[in-house]
């Protein structure tokens, strides 16, 4: 089974991007993934902040993320860019931490406006980091997801339709590179 590990800079645990983070999970673990979950909130702000690689809290999240066979990240926008939350936690990351794994950006902003921020502010620092299967991603605007009376997400259609078609094309997407790596792991054998 491959493993899925979703990277969130949210630093609000209210964020509607956990609606579309949790619809996401969902979709990925029905499909027979396993799916965990890093949040940048729950890592201590001092390690993130003064770059401590060998802080145990940010080392466990290098693991998580190195093992992982694909990986989702997750931000809202701010200025136009994901969140520095978001930036201190990947440049924690190994120089090519992300080599080889399948990226599915899922970001949310006040306004269409900052729809291009997954591709100039987020892709380049992902491609740095050795990823080479980018998807287009996600981007949703805040009014697409609204707060039923007991608090839980609900993602419009339209917005629903989108993360399915990137669900569905991540998920072809990972078991072609896991099948590869799999075949090259047993052909060196």
């Amino acid at each position: 089974m491959a493993k899925i590990v979703v990277i969130t800079g949210s630093p609000s645990r209210n964020s509607r991007l956990f609606g579309i983070v949790d619809y996401a999970i969902q979709a990925l673990e029905q499909k027979g993934f396993e799916v965990s979950a890093i949040h940048a909130t729950d890592l201590p702000a001092e390690d993130l902040l003064f770059a401590r690689f060998d802080s145990p809290a940010v080392q466990q999240a290098v693991q998580e993320i190195s093992s992982a066979d694909a990986v989702i990240v997750a931000s809202p926008v701010y200025k136009a860019a994901y969140t520095g939350l978001l930036k201190t936690l990947l440049d924690l990351l190994p120089q090519k931490g992300l080599t080889g794994k399948p990226v599915l950006p899922l970001f949310i902003g006040g306004t269409i406006a900052h729809f291009l921020s997954i591709d100039y502010a987020l892709k380049p620092v992902l491609s740095s980091l050795g990823a080479r299967h980018l998807l287009t991603g996600v981007f949703a605007v805040d009014a697409q997801i609204t707060r039923d009376e007991h608090g839980v997400a609900v993602l419009n259609e339209e917005l629903r339709t989108r993360l399915d078609v990137s669900v569905d094309e991540f998920e072809e997407i990972v078991r072609l590179v896991t099948s590869k790596t799999h075949d090259q792991q047993t052909s060196a054998i």
